[in-house]
């Protein structure tokens, strides 16, 4: 089965992404697949032995796929926000770990500059990235700072022509690789009102800025999760990303990107586990007949197919909702509709692939409950994607208040 060639629906059109014809869509559909035959047996020895996979990055760069939803004047390939979507969902099926490490350089690290940058950061940033010789990652969450990032603590101030940052992020996705996180912090020494977040670019080098990676989780052996903490780090001037105080909302913004792409890596999870479980149910034999021919077994693969149908639906909606938004910016509406339908399809999809991998092991019986089979280190994974991007309650609040009102929001 290939996933990725689903062209996006009318109103994503050509012109919105520079002009993408059928032929270049076509050609991603090559690259991902090329990408994916290539770093399966390395994610596999990576994984088993519970070490990073750097080989994540490097063959993204060998294949053309750092930039695949950036402008192409900025070396990026153009794609609609279906045909990416549809792409992550391809590379998840090698791993959700393979899969974050997009979602953490593109979805949210990318996609902001995109959004919110001067002309002359998006020209320092997105061809670097694009090229492969600048990965991002996105820092928001701290440790004692996740779902609500306003209590967050770390701070910034303004001297000459720098800023200074101090703090500690956690739980990063791409961290401790990362040549530039886009990082969010409070001017230090203000409170109340006058306490507002702003977004920053802030460059790794330099000893002011430690990064450690962190190997005590269960699964996502080969995604590298990281903290890192700022100490009187400096970053240039010139770096605050969009206006003073701006920070929330480009926060809020962007994890609508990143939320996207964690359902499509769900989807892609589902999809796995369906084919895995097909092919053993009908290789393996019990009671003298394969397995497949077991009504039991087939409840288990009949709900894995409704998890992958639905979740692709959903999956689809969104990302169609996602480039009606992006093609008007400014349009609260259309953020709005996209944000709901997004968060719909997170909820449901992380949720759906849990099931789904549950449901695979079992058919596995015995060899479900080993690394050496794909069910159980999708299990392992893909617990994290009913939390990272916004947990299951947060978007359970999320679509309630949209159909409520806002007068109904529990954060107001």
């Amino acid at each position: 089965m290939n996933h990725v060639d689903t062209v996006a629906s009318p109103s994503a059109s050509d012109a919105a992404q520079g002009s993408v014809t059928q032929a270049e869509r076509d050609q991603l559909v090559a690259d991902v697949e090329a990408y994916c035959q290539e770093i399966r047996p390395i994610e596999e020895i990576c994984y088993l032995e519970h070490e990073p996979n750097h080989a994540i990055g490097e063959l993204a760069k060998k294949h053309n796929l750092l930039g695949m939803a950036m402008p192409k004047e900025y070396g990026g390939r153009a794609m609609d926000s279906l045909t990416y979507a549809r792409a992550l969902v391809r590379i998840n099926r090698e791993g959700t770990g393979v899969r974050t490490f997009f979602s953490g350089h593109t979805s949210i690290g990318q996609y902001p500059i995109l959004k919110y940058g001067t002309e002359d950061q998006k020209n320092r940033y997105l061809p670097a990235s694009c090229r492969g010789d600048c990965t991002l990652a996105f820092g928001l969450t701290e440790p004692d700072a996740g779902s609500n990032p306003l209590e967050g603590t770390c701070t910034y101030r303004r001297e000459g022509d720098k800023f200074i940052l101090n703090g500690v992020k956690y739980l990063i996705s791409n961290g401790s690789i990362a040549d530039a996180v886009i990082v969010f912090a409070f001017p230090e020494g203000v409170t109340g009102k006058d306490r507002r977040m702003s977004a920053f670019i802030v460059d790794t080098a330099g000893d002011t800025f430690e990064a450690e990676a962190l190997h005590a989780k269960p699964g996502m052996y080969t995604s590298d999760t990281a903290m890192f903490e700022m100490t009187e780090h400096p970053i240039s001037g010139d770096n605050m990303l969009g206006e003073d105080g701006s920070g929330f909302r480009i926060a809020m913004h962007t994890l609508v990107s990143g939320r996207l792409s964690v359902a499509s890596g769900c989807l892609g999870t589902i999809e796995d586990c369906l084919e895995e479980s097909l092919r053993y149910a009908r290789e393996h034999v019990q009671h003298g007949k394969p397995i497949g021919k077991h009504q039991l077994v087939q409840a288990h693969i009949a709900r894995i197919e409704m998890m992958r149908s639905t979740s692709d639906a959903l999956v689809e909606r969104a990302a169609i909702a996602k480039e009606k938004s992006d093609l008007a910016p400014g349009d609260k509406e259309e953020l709005a509709r996209a944000d709901f339908a997004i968060a719909e399809a997170k909820y449901w999809a992380s949720n759906a692939a849990w099931e789904a991998v549950d449901r695979a092991v079992q058919i596995f019986g015995g060899r479900g409950w080993s690394e050496l089979y794909r069910p159980f280190r999708h299990l392992q994974d893909v617990r994290v994607c009913r939390i990272y991007e916004g947990t299951d309650e947060i978007m359970q609040l999320k679509i309630a208040s949209s159909l409520l009102g806002k007068d109904y929001a529990a954060f107001a």
